[in-house]
């Protein structure tokens, strides 16, 4: 085709207006990906320039200086994404561009697949429609190209994406591409320069290549344009771990955390074989600020395919426990449905996951192991997760439970015992793992549930935090051991403790009959307890009901209405003063009014021990003080 030549229009192959369509309005969720795909485009023609230059110098003709560059041009409505790459011949580009879904990556990669190359570089483009995603910010595009080595003529390939498109030779001195893109007047905010800056920083900011733009300068009045590089190209993950020192994996985690703080541990790691990927994680040393400004984001992983990110947050790559890890995973083996947004429903996903849980938790359990005080500050951030994956990860449970801290009766405050050690010092007759749940340390552990416990030696754990409803409903045993609740059921008794609540009961048994009766609204049953030694009286609730903390949790969260009306035992203390007295008053009249009087009296301070709140305050009121008169008296 001669200079003077009109262009040749040409019509796309495949049904490409509905395709077209398709791609436009249907593929692509967000319009600023078509900017990432043209820079992998731009970094995909590169390499491929870089590697036919390992075997032929005349492609690179004199200039080795790699580089993609963003043109916006506010009076022409115009952006252009150049790079210095392979370029395209007039065949290449009719069959790369005049065909959809015709990916000439695709192609080279195959290519070089087929002659068993070495050194092959890393493409990301699979399917040949990364480029239309033009379409979705611009009516009309144009690329000029000019193929490496000795072509001595470019070619000019221009489409509104309405089904034709033209083509014609082009001035071009040098190597490589200029897309075009004529933008749509609802995409012009894509020709600022700092949202340009954003989108890269996105999703390109490791690309290997310099990515720049021209920036104006001003030094002492006089005004100057620069080139700016605007990505960081430092994907540290893909270096070698003894090449990085601990300031850079620093550095990185800051700005990919948006944190001030030094991570409290690094986990770098490269998976070889069947499956190939690179991980780079870290476990904060707190919380993020961002939870504390919105809903948990449902993981901290961001997924890389070749240095280009194609999720953020991606939460295929963790268990929603593990959300408090921060970092990147890239992998090359990755099938991406054709928009590159989603990941498709592959098998490899989910054995990556598994891979770095893995990592996650036999990084916790080595800082566990031999750094007591880094472990305690993390499970004090974050042991509420590692209780919440107790009901989710089942494949991990044990090693989950494993990891826990708890306080107990034989902990001072501040320290901590692991079920593993509570397990080794049981006595030989314990068969169960004793544990008490209340809102503070100061409340329960001085509770009237522990008095039979603490005179037999025995270790009740001492749980504090919210969640631990959620993971006492869940962990129901540990190493053969099952978990009990020392406020719910009735306690396993020795024959001796049998016997003689047996022989209480015939003693007491007009007392507990009328208390029965008198309290009959109130509770589900009165009996004698063999857990008291000092108290009169406690609430117990059934093995399966809902104990008082969960009650007053349900009500805080505003759902108190939802709860069952489930009654509590009420166990009375059968060596107890008290509990003798009104053995006698029912011996002497069955109908003194005294009976119901100190019931309710016990009831309640039964309810104020348990650390809810008595239901007539008032009347409680009274009852103490017509007991102190009738003591005065």
């Amino acid at each position: 085709m001669s200079a003077t030549q009109a262009p040749e229009r040409l019509e796309f192959k495949t049904e490409l207006k509905q395709l077209l369509d398709l791609i436009i309005h249907s593929l692509y969720t967000k319009k600023e990906i078509f900017l990432r795909e043209l820079i992998s485009n731009a970094a995909d023609a590169i390499d491929k320039v870089r590697f036919e230059s390992l075997t032929n110098q005349d492609v690179l003709e004199g200039n080795g200086d790699w580089k993609i560059k963003l043109i916006p041009d506010e009076t022409a409505g115009t952006l252009t994404i150049r790079d210095n790459g392979i370029g395209m011949s007039r065949e290449q580009i009719v069959e790369n561009l005049g065909t959809i879904a015709k990916s000439g990556t695709k192609a080279f990669m195959e290519s070089l697949k087929a002659a068993n190359a070495k050194d092959k570089p890393e493409l990301i483009g699979q399917f040949g429609v990364g480029f239309y995603a033009s379409f979705m910010v611009a009516d009309r595009v144009t690329v000029v190209t000019r193929t490496a080595g000795k072509a001595e003529e470019g070619v000019k390939w221009e489409s509104e994406g309405q089904g034709d498109y033209t083509i014609e030779q082009a001035d071009k001195p040098t190597r490589g591409t200029d897309v075009i893109l004529h933008l749509r007047e609802d995409a012009k905010e894509f020709l600022g320069v700092w949202r340009l800056k954003e989108i890269v920083k996105k999703y390109s900011d490791f690309i290997d290549h310099p990515i720049v733009i021209d920036i104006e300068k001003k030094k002492e009045d006089v005004k100057s344009i620069e080139e700016e590089v605007i990505n960081s190209r430092q994907a540290i993950w893909l270096r070698s771990k003894n090449e990085i020192k601990p300031e850079e994996y620093s550095a990185f985690y800051k700005q990919i955390a948006r944190d001030f703080d030094e991570p409290l541990k690094t986990v770098h790691y490269e998976a070889q074989g069947m499956q190939e990927f690179r991980a780079l994680m870290f476990i904060p040393s707190h919380r993020p600020m961002d939870w504390m400004m919105g809903p948990e984001k449902p993981s901290g992983l961001d997924l890389y395919v070749r240095r280009v990110l194609i999720q953020h947050e991606c939460e295929e790559l963790s268990p929603l426990w593990m959300r408090f890890v921060r970092g990147v995973v890239d992998s090359a083996d990755l099938p991406l449905n054709v928009s590159r947004e989603t990941l498709q429903h592959n098998p490899m996903l989910a054995k990556i996951q598994s891979n770095l849980v893995n990592r996650v938790l036999k990084t916790l359990e080595e800082m566990k192991t031999s750094e007591n005080e880094t472990y305690l500050k993390f499970h004090k951030e974050f042991g509420g997760l590692l209780k919440e994956g107790i009901g989710s990860d089942h494949g991990n449970r044990e090693r989950l439970a494993d990891l826990l801290l708890f306080e107990s009766t034989k902990t001072k405050p501040g320290e901590y015992t692991t079920l593993a050690k509570y397990v080794e010092s049981m006595p030989t007759d314990q068969k169960e793992i004793f544990f008490l749940i209340g809102d503070e340390r100061e409340q329960i552990e001085n509770s009237p549930y522990l008095e039979s416990f603490k005179a037999k030696g025995q270790e009740v754990l001492l749980l504090t935090e919210t969640i631990d409803e959620y993971l006492a409903s869940l962990l129901r045993d540990y190493k053969g051991k099952q978990l009990k609740a020392v406020d719910k059921g009735e306690m396993e008794k020795d024959p001796s403790a049998e016997e003689k609540l047996k022989e209480a009961g015939e003693r007491l048994k007009g007392a507990l009959e009328l208390l029965k009766k008198k309290l009959e609204t109130d509770v589900k049953d009165v009996r004698l307890s063999s857990r008291l030694k000092e108290s009169a009286a406690i609430l117990v609730a059934d093995d399966w009901g809902m104990t008082a903390h969960m009650e007053r949790l349900m009500e805080r969260m505003g759902r108190g209405a939802e709860m069952p009306d489930s009654k509590r035992v009420l166990e009375l203390n059968p060596d107890h003063p008290v509990v003798a007295a009104i053995q006698k008053m029912a011996e002497k009249d069955v109908l003194d009014p005294r009976i119901e009087s100190y019931g309710r009296l016990l009831l309640d301070q039964a309810t104020i021990a348990e650390g809810s709140k008595i239901k007539d305050p008032a009347g409680f009121a009274k009852r103490v003080n017509a007991l102190i008169e009738n003591t005065n008296a």
